[in-house]
């Protein structure tokens, strides 16, 4: 599934505008996204945790050349799903 048809299933499912779940489903995206890069979390109890996550920096080896490379420390976004979400996904596996 990707946005639009997100989108086009909220809207099917409320009743509301498509151009207003748009809207909203857009907002709350972005507010995700700007929570996530001030390194805070965002948790929606049921779903999941979206944070951010630091990687130390490291050495590496070009694949190509075999030559040792030092790989820069990073900082990256994660998701962790939640108890509810993970408990839907294995009931849907095991029927």
């Amino acid at each position: 599934m990707n946005r639009a048809e997100l989108i086009e299933v909220i809207a099917e499912k409320t009743g509301f505008a498509r151009k207003d779940v748009e809207k909203t489903v857009k907002v709350m995206i972005g507010e995700v996204i700007n929570t996530v890069a001030k390194k805070e979390k965002v948790q929606l109890t049921g779903f999941g945790t979206f944070e951010a996550r630091e990687h130390a920096a490291r050495n590496g080896k070009n694949p190509r050349t075999g030559a040792e490379m030092k790989i820069a420390a990073v900082t990256v976004p994660a998701f962790k799903a939640g108890k509810g979400f993970k408990k839907a996904v294995a009931e849907k596996k095991d029927k």
